[in-house]
């Protein structure tokens, strides 16, 4: 695919905007406003990739969210699994990574999926 310009890009966004209201669930496949929506959406989504990544969480960004949502402290974390309050601070500021076991204890205490941890 060509590479997709700002200008195709803003066309294809005010174009989808036209579209939408035309084309429901009940729309055939093969209508012609249903498959002019799928090239716009297709056009955004290429340059939204491209322009506007969406990069994975590091291990210190999981550890904070899930630190967050559950109202837990970093010392009550490093309590639960064993550890230094320092040393879950140097997990969460990046100087340094969990260890496999220690990744386990986190993925087990914090809800985070291994893959996650584990950069997938």
């Amino acid at each position: 695919m060509a590479k997709i310009t700002k200008e195709q890009y803003e066309f294809a966004l005010t174009r989808i905007e036209e579209l939408l209201p035309l084309v429901d669930d009940n729309t055939p496949a093969n209508d012609r406003d249903a498959i002019e929506l799928t090239m716009m959406s297709d056009i955004v989504i290429g340059y939204e990739k491209e322009h506007f990544p969406i990069n994975k969480p590091t291990v210190g960004q999981l550890i904070q969210l899930s630190l967050n949502e559950k109202n837990m402290t970093q010392k009550q974390l490093a309590s639960k699994i064993g550890v230094s309050p320092s040393r879950i601070s140097d997990y969460v500021s990046g100087r340094a990574e969990p260890t496999l076991k220690v990744a386990r204890l986190l993925c087990m205490t914090l809800g985070i999926t291994p893959a996650a941890i584990l950069g997938y």
